[in-house]
């Protein structure tokens, strides 16, 4: 019985964990305007952008160009996340028109997560999400990344989002 009830809840337990957001808007209200060219990114990380290049590679789209200033914001939504308890795209305008304003992006597309334990459990989630999987196969050219650990859960947050450059 407690078997057939996980295996019905399980896939609205990942719907609702995971969700994703993709914007083609030219607003430009961002409230920051400074570029942030610093950023130490940690092992999960860099597996993720390895694990999500490899994976536009073999689709037969260009690989995506890191930029710090994008994981920068991609780790103050997962701060947001974890002061407030959530996992969710609140404030992902204000996040676009950001790199919009000081990036000069034409599209901006943002994937999240919870509680996956390693990059390649959460790639694998992104991969069985139509709406995740389109943002990571998207015409886009750079990225940024965010896996930040909530020091009293231990649980990981991760914020993924992608960018087209304008020409």
């Amino acid at each position: 019985m407690k078997a057939k009830m996980f295996r019905a809840l399980l896939p609205l337990a990942i719907v609702f964990t995971m969700v994703s957001c993709s914007s083609d808007s030219t607003e430009s209200n961002a409230s920051e305007s400074k570029i942030v060219t610093s950023y130490n990114y940690n092992e999960v990380e860099l597996k993720l952008v390895t694990l999500i290049n490899n994976h536009r590679a073999s689709m037969g789209l260009n690989t995506l160009d890191v930029i710090n200033h994008i994981s920068f914001k991609s780790e103050e939504h997962n701060i947001y996340m974890i002061d407030n308890k959530v996992v969710n795209h609140d404030y992902f305008q204000q996040r676009s028109n950001n790199l919009v304003q000081v990036l000069g992006a034409e599209r901006v597309g943002e994937n999240v997560a919870y509680n996956y334990q390693n990059a390649e459990s959460a790639m694998a989630a992104w991969l069985n999400s139509p709406a995740h999987k389109a943002n990571m196969e998207g015409d886009y050219t750079h990225l940024g990344i965010s896996v930040s650990v909530d020091a009293v859960t231990g649980k990981k947050y991760y914020t993924n989002m992608f960018m087209k450059k304008r020409s």
